[in-house]
This record gives structure tokens, sequence and C-alpha cells, in this order.
């Protein structure tokens, strides 16, 4: 009797023959066959290449979890045609970095892991008995070429780039093209071809092949990632399987002893918590958006809120960042104050900009006009203190370049870390006015109003900082993407969106002259506060 062929395998074998055949006409013919029901199991659709090693990967997380992995194999372009056809599963496991940017455009995926590195190489027998060295030799009479179709499997898709207008001379010498890496490697196992252009991952897996290098096609490293699909209704298992996957102590290690390169992952642990440390200001905007991010990885977040002077003498204090209470990210209220922790944050990405202005009672009873006013007598006035604060230092800052420093000084009825305690005395009528960022108004502009400062440098930039040895370093890039996509959310709060700009690094930030302790210094002023 013949054995029979468990259905989603049966399913995947039409697939990828229809696809094969048809190109991207065979989608019409296998829509709605994909992803039948998984009574909770996490789908994975995986890149063929990776079989093997993913089998031992899931069937491990199942014993520590008890959550079941549910595997579908194909070629790379294969499963990507196939979940934007079904529009059902979890994740999508890639062999190449061409079908997950193809998968983003098409909003099919959204976080992505680094798995593992690899690279196309020319795969003979033990031994290379032909002494196939060159691409112009396995184009020669009498050598039995196998190569994958480019339109399904990753490898043949990167062969066929690479090669450009060479590619169809060495096609036309193939005596068989298939839809796997897979397929190909266990023909020249068995002996029926020749030679294959495989990954180098690929002949680790078959004790009796080697590898040759091939400039033309080994200088071309790859990046194999695994991806949440848009359509997982199960994000947090679906999360916790790629971390699984991707942990240099689980799936890494699985990877690395079956001749993959695997990308440094996050540790692992079941729950991870990510400790970030933020300014005051950006409270408003990423209270509501980190909750929405830890429900969705299924992760802990920590976060401390105070004054980026607080926040920069606790992390000096604790000198070493092997601490288990040391922030994986740093938000801060304003660039200057990241140079002094540059050793742990070596790069920053600014997000937003905020203005730095005078909030007073709403109608403005007191008549301030300009900054100046602040030292009329009898005025309540309320800072936030230089020491502590983003804020208080960018404060004194600028009334020192306008000489009114002491002035304003004894008016000054409360020094505080953040501003929101500030506005909180504005309501309540114990002050008169204050110096706040606009977005510390903005929510209260009901019973407040916001007067510009007008001062060049009364402007708050807050950059995103990941620390460079964190033990969480990519769920941290992940919670930067997460923020990144929400900018609507910043702008509702009141923020400057700045976003989309690049990373700058950290030790490299220029300090405006008039927030250093004198115009000849060129050290940080958040180091002298």
């Amino acid at each position: 009797m013949a054995e029979a062929i468990h259905p989603v395998k049966k399913t995947l074998i039409i697939v990828s023959a229809v696809l094969a055949l048809l190109g991207a006409g065979g989608l019409l013919v296998v829509r709605d066959l994909l992803a039948p029901s998984t009574g909770g199991a996490v789908v994975v659709y995986c890149a063929a290449g990776f079989k093997t090693p993913v089998e031992v990967v899931a069937a491990q997380f199942k014993t520590e979890t008890g959550v079941e992995v549910q595997l579908q194999y194909g070629g790379t372009a294969t499963l990507l045609s196939a979940i934007q056809t079904a529009r059902r599963g979890d994740l999508f496991l890639a062999a190449d970095s061409i079908a997950i940017e193809e998968g983003r455009r098409q909003r099919l995926l959204r976080e992505v892991i680094p798995v593992a590195l690899q690279r196309p190489v020319l795969a003979v027998p033990k031994g290379n008995p032909k002494q196939l060295t060159t691409l112009e030799s396995i184009q020669a009479e009498g050598v039995r070429l196998a190569l994958t179709n480019p339109e399904s499997a990753a490898v043949g898709r990167i062969t066929k780039s690479v090669l450009g207008d060479r590619y169809e001379a060495l096609a036309s010498r193939a005596i068989v093209t298939k839809p796997t890496v897979n397929d190909i490697a266990s023909d020249l196992s068995l002996g029926a071809v020749d030679a294959a252009i495989v990954w180098d991952s690929t002949v680790a897996q078959f004790p009796n092949l080697e590898a040759v290098q091939l400039p033309v096609l080994s200088e071309n490293l790859e990046s194999a990632s695994i991806a949440v699909l848009s359509a997982s209704t199960q994000s947090p298992a679906a999360l916790r399987f790629a971390r699984y996957l991707a942990a240099p102590d689980r799936g890494g290690k699985i990877l690395q002893e079956m001749g993959f390169t695997p990308t440094a992952g996050d540790r692992w642990t079941p729950t991870p918590e990510l400790v970030l440390y933020s300014g005051g200001v950006n409270r408003p905007a990423i209270e509501s958006l980190l909750h929405d991010f830890s429900e969705r990885e299924g992760v802990r977040v920590t976060t401390v809120f105070n004054g980026c002077g607080v926040l920069c003498a606790s992390m000096k204090a604790m000198a070493d960042s092997t601490d288990p209470k040391f922030p994986d990210a740093y938000y801060a209220c304003d660039l200057c104050f990241v140079p002094p922790v540059a050793k742990f944050f070596p790069e920053t990405l600014v997000l937003t900009e905020t203005e730095i202005g005078v909030a007073v009672k709403k109608g403005n009873p007191a008549g301030i006009a300009s900054v100046a006013d602040l030292a009329r007598p009898g005025l309540r006035v309320g800072l936030c203190n230089a020491e502590q604060s983003t804020l208080g230092f960018m404060t004194r800052g600028i009334l020192s370049t306008i000489d009114m420093v002491e002035a304003v000084q004894k008016n000054v009825a409360v020094e505080v870390p953040t501003a929101d305690f500030l506005i909180n005395q504005l309501r309540a009528g114990a002050l008169d006015a204050a110096i706040v960022y606009k977005v510390n108004a903005i929510p209260q502009q009901e019973h407040l109003d916001f007067l510009p400062i007008g001062h060049p440098g009364a402007r708050a930039v807050q950059p995103f900082s990941i620390r460079a040895d964190s033990p969480n370093r990519h769920l941290a890039d992940r919670l930067l993407e997460f923020l990144r996509e929400h900018r609507s959310r910043f702008e509702a709060a009141g923020f400057q969106w700045r976003g989309e700009e690049v990373k700058i690094e950290s030790a490299k930030i220029e300090v405006p002259e008039w927030l250093r302790p004198n115009k000849d210094q060129k050290a940080s002023p958040a180091e002298h506060p």
C-alpha cells in the first residue's frame, strides 16, 4: 500500500508544481488551498533549505513551552506567493532578504528577526571527481548540472540576478531544474547529477558533498530571516518561536551544529524584560504605545520616567552595564543628554522635537510677554531643576544668554525634575508661570496658554538609543520600529516628527554653544549640570 501523504505536504507539492509550470498565473489555481485549521499551533512557512534544523528546533520548542509548531515547506518565492494568496498563518522563514523586502512592500509581513547568513556555492561530490572549479567548467559537455527554479527558490533567484546576462547560457546546460534547494542537493547526493548551485548551509547537511567557492556567486552573502505575518492572530506566540529560533543558546545553537552561520539573536527567556529609561517629556506619546508593544510581543517593558539628569546619574552610578537594572534603551528629552552615556549608547536616532516656552493661566492674567517678564517682582515661577532634567538645564542655558538667571531665580517658587509637576502647580493656582515643553501644555489648553520664548535654542530634540551590549538588542530594535510605525500618536501629542532621519554617532553630537559652561569648553554640557 502506498504511504499516505500528509494534507499540508500534499498541498505544498501541488503548489510548487503548479507555480513552477504556470508562474504567477498558478495563483488562481491554488487559492484557498493553503493554511488549514491549526488548532492553536504556530504555522510557519519555512524555506526548504531550513527543513532539517527547524524541525529539530520546533520539537525542542514544543518540549519546553508546550506550543506546537506546524511547518510548511517550499521554495522561498513559492511560499511568499502562497502567503499572498492564503492570508493565513503566523511566520515566514525566508532564505533571502529579497523575499522579506517584497513581503513588507506588499504589507504581508511585520516584525523581522534575522536567523542566519548564507551564500550560494557550487556543490559537487566529495573529492570533486570532475574537478569543477569555475563557471565555465560546469557548462562543459558531459557535465550534468542541476539548478533551482528562480521563480520558486531563493538561491535560484540570487544566481540569476548575480550572473545577469550569463545566466541563460548556464541555465541552458542544466539537465534538471527543481523548485527547492533540497531537491537538487538530494539529486547530487544520489549521483543523478554532477554539480548543483545551492547554499553553503545546504552542502553542510549532505555528508557526501563538498562546496566549491565560485567568487562570482559566493561573494554574495544573504540574510535569512523569520518574519511575522500581518495575518497572524497570535503574534505573542509567533514572536516567541521566532525569538527561540534566533536565540544563540536555542535555535542558533542547533543551526550552527548543522552547518549554518547563525546571526546573534537575543538570549532566550520565555518572557523577556526590556528596561527603558525615558525623559518625562516623552510619556504622553509613548506610555500607551509601550503597553501595546508589550502585548503584541508577549514581553514586559519596565519603564523609568524621570528627568534626564537623574537618568544619566543613575546610569553612571551603576557604571557596569551588566547590572540587570541597566536600561536596554534610552529615550532622552534632548540630544545634549546622550553624549555623557555615549559609551553605552554609541548610536542614536532622533524621533521627535518640541518647543520650549512659558505656560500661564488661561488669558494670561499676569500679562507676561517675554521670558524677561518672569523676573517681575511678585510673580511665582516654576522651573525644572537644572541638575536633574534636560528642560531645567536648557532653561538655565536660555536664561544665561540674556543674563537673566539670577533675576528669574529670585521668583522661583518651585524646582522639580519634570515639567508635568509644574503643569499641576499651575492648574492648582500655586504658580503664575512656568517654563515647560509645548507638549506638556497642549493637553491643558482649555486651562492654560503657551507662550513661545523666541530663543533660537528653545527646542528640545528627543533621540532614541539602544545599548550596544544589551541582551535584548533585537527586541529594543523592534520597539524602536514599533514607535516609528506610529508617527500619528506622537503628532497627536504635539510633537514634531523627525523619525525618518538616519542614526547619528552619539559621541559626535555637537552641543550648542549656549549650553556649554563656557564658550571654549568642548565637553558635553550634560557632564556639568
